[in-house]
């Protein structure tokens, strides 16, 4: 978590070095090495930038606001296996199947907040 917390820092240093080597280098170089010190530099600035978003955001995509069916309706599989949430006289059942891609769920369970995850 400590290097997660400075990785954008110390690519950003890191960037700024290589961008003043890449400049010292340009000058004065071959065609060949010119596309590799700027292939190079696509990478380190590719790195910097990747080290301040979060890309578990585009992984996992919550589900705000689900859909259900009564159970005689569902087309669930009898062997599928759920998960299951009961409040008061409301239950709910999820399938593992779609909460894996999903990974969140934000529900009301009789009137109750409840974020189901996997």
């Amino acid at each position: 978590m400590a290097l997660r917390q400075r990785a954008p820092w110390v690519t950003l240093v890191a960037a700024l070095i290589c961008l003043i080597f890449f400049l010292m280098l340009w000058q004065g170089a071959r065609v060949w090495r010119k596309a590799g010190l700027a292939t190079v530099m696509l990478l380190v600035a590719f790195s910097a930038v990747m080290s301040r978003l979060n890309y578990f955001e585009w992984m996992f995509h919550p589900v705000d606001s689900p859909q259900f069916q009564a159970e005689a309706e569902s087309k669930l599989d009898k062997n599928e296996m759920i998960l299951a949430v009961r409040f008061g006289n409301d239950a709910r059942a999820y399938p593992i199947s779609q909460m894996a891609y999903h990974h969140i769920l934000n529900d009301l369970v009789d009137n109750v907040p409840v974020a189901v995850t996997y």
